[in-house]
C-alpha cells in the first residue's frame, strides 16, 4: 500500500498528461459498433469488463474546513479503512481504469449501490442522466467532451454516486478535466470545504459543463477556417468532406448536451429532502451553461450549414465561369465556322460548255481573295470581343 501523502510534484505526475501508454484506447465508438458489443438476452445487471480496460487507480480526497488529505492507493482495503476511519470528514473516492471486477463488485457491496447502475457504469456509452436512490442519494452521469486534434469530438462518461458524506465517481480514462475541482480542494479556502458533499458532485457538473464552451471554441475556430479556405482558395471535394464531418460533430455534441440540460432540469424538481433549495440555486446555474451551451452548439450547426450552401454556391460560380469561357469561345467561332462553311462549298465557277459564271465564288480567283477573308473573320472577332467587352461579359461585372 502507498497511503503516504502525495507531494506537489507527485500531484502534477498522478493528474497531469500522462505517457501515451496509459491512455485509454476507447475513445469514440460508432453506435454501430456498440451495437455489436451488446451481449442480447443477459441477466441484468451482469457486469462486463470492456476490452482495453485500463487498470484501477484510487484516490482518495478527504476533507473539511480544517484539514485536506490527498492519497492515491494501490490496495482498496485500505483505503476503504481510511474512509470508515474518518466519518466526520468528506470524502471523493475516485476510480480511474474499470479493469478490476472484483474491485467493483466490492464497492457495490461497500457502498449498497444497485447492480444496475453499476452496469451503467461500465456501459460508458449512457446518455446524461440522473437517478434517485431510496435514501435520497443520487446517481449522475455525464458525458466529459474535448475537440481533439483529429477534428473530432471525443468524449467519456463520468459516472457520480453521491452519499452523506462522500462522493464516488468512476471514468474509465486517467485523463479528465477535473483538475480546477482538485486544486479548489487543495487551496487553503474553498466552498467545496464548507459545503455538504452534494456541492462536490455540483461542482464536478460544473466544470464538466464549463468544459463544453473550450470545445465549442476550437470548433468556431475551425469553422472560421474552413469559411475562409472557401472564400479566399479554390476549395476541392475534401473542404466539403471537412464541413460534412463538422457538422455531425455539431450534430453529436447536441446530443450530449441536451440530455445534460434534462438531467440538471430532473434534479431541480427533486422535493427540498433531497436536493434543498441553497443547492438547488448552484444547480440553476448549471443549468443555464447547459442552455448557453446548446443554443452555442445550434448556433454552430446553422453557420456550418451555411457553409454548406457557401461551398455549393462557389462551385456553381466556377462552373457559371467555366460555362462562360466556353460560351464565349463559340460565339467567336460560330461565325468564322459559317464563312469557311461558305467559302468551302465546291461550286464550279466554270460551266461545262467553257463559260464563267460569275456568281459563283468570284472570290476564289481574286488576287488578294484568301488574304481578304482572312482580315474579314479577323474583323468579326475583333468586332465581337469588342462587343463583349463593352456587355462586361469579359470581366466580373
Amino acid at each position: 500500500m502507498d497511503s503516504s501523502t502525495i507531494s506537489p510534484d507527485q500531484r502534477t505526475a498522478s493528474t497531469g498528461p500522462l505517457g501515451d501508454e496509459q491512455f485509454s484506447s476507447i475513445s469514440d465508438r460508432s453506435a454501430t459498433q456498440l451495437a455489436r458489443e451488446q451481449q442480447v438476452g443477459r441477466r441484468p445487471g451482469t457486469l462486463t469488463i470492456q476490452e482495453g480496460s485500463l487498470k484501477p487507480r484510487l484516490f482518495l480526497f478527504s476533507y473539511d474546513e480544517q484539514h485536506y488529505e490527498e492519497h492515491e492507493y494501490t490496495n482498496y482495503d485500505d483505503l476503504l479503512a481510511q474512509f470508515r476511519a474518518q466519518p466526520d470528514l468528506r470524502h471523493w473516492i475516485d476510480v480511474r481504469g474499470y479493469d478490476d471486477l472484483a474491485l467493483l463488485e466490492r464497492l457495490i457491496i461497500d457502498f449498497d449501490l444497485h447492480p444496475l447502475q453499476m452496469e451503467d457504469v461500465l456501459n460508458d456509452h449512457q446518455r446524461a442522466k440522473v437517478e434517485i436512490f431510496d435514501d435520497n442519494r443520487l446517481f449522475m452521469v455525464s458525458r466529459m467532451t474535448e475537440f481533439t486534434q483529429f477534428l473530432e469530438i471525443d468524449d467519456d462518461q463520468l459516472s457520480i454516486f453521491t452519499g452523506p458524506n462522500y462522493v464516488l465517481s468512476f471514468q474509465d480514462d486517467y485523463h479528465d478535466c477535473l483538475d480546477p475541482v482538485r486544486q479548489r480542494i487543495r487551496s487553503g479556502f474553498s466552498q467545496i470545504k464548507r459545503k455538504p458533499s452534494l456541492y462536490l458532485a455540483y461542482a464536478i457538473t460544473d466544470v464538466v459543463l464549463d468544459h463544453y464552451y473550450p470545445t465549442m471554441a476550437a470548433i468556431g475556430d475551425y469553422i472560421e477556417k474552413l469559411e475562409n479556405r472557401i472564400l479566399e482558395d479554390r476549395p476541392d471535394r475534401r473542404v466539403l468532406n471537412r464541413i460534412l464531418r463538422v457538422k455531425k460533430d455539431i450534430v453529436r455534441f447536441r446530443q450530449l448536451v441536451f440530455p445534460e440540460r434534462e438531467k440538471i432540469a430532473e434534479i431541480l424538481r427533486q422535493p427540498d429532502e433531497v436536493v434543498s433549495d441553497e443547492m438547488k440555486i448552484y444547480f440553476r446555474d448549471c443549468y443555464d451553461h447547459a442552455i448557453q451551451a446548446l443554443e452555442l452548439a445550434e448556433s454552430y450547426r446553422e453557420s456550418v450549414s451555411s457553409l454548406v450552401d457557401l461551398f455549393m454556391s462557389n462551385q456553381s460560380n466556377r462552373m457559371n465561369e467555366v460555362m462562360k469561357v466556353l460560351t464565349i469561345i463559340s460565339s467567336i467561332f460560330i461565325p468564322l465556322s459559317f464563312v469557311a462553311g461558305v467559302y468551302g462549298m465546291n461550286f464550279s465557277r466554270e460551266n461545262p460548255d467553257g463559260t464563267i459564271n460569275h456568281l459563283n465564288m468570284p472570290e476564289l480567283y481574286a488576287p488578294w481573295g484568301y488574304i481578304g477573308v482572312l482580315a474579314l473573320m479577323a474583323l468579326m472577332v475583333a468586332g465581337q470581343i469588342y462587343y463583349f467587352y463593352r456587355k462586361g461579359w469579359l470581366t466580373n461585372r
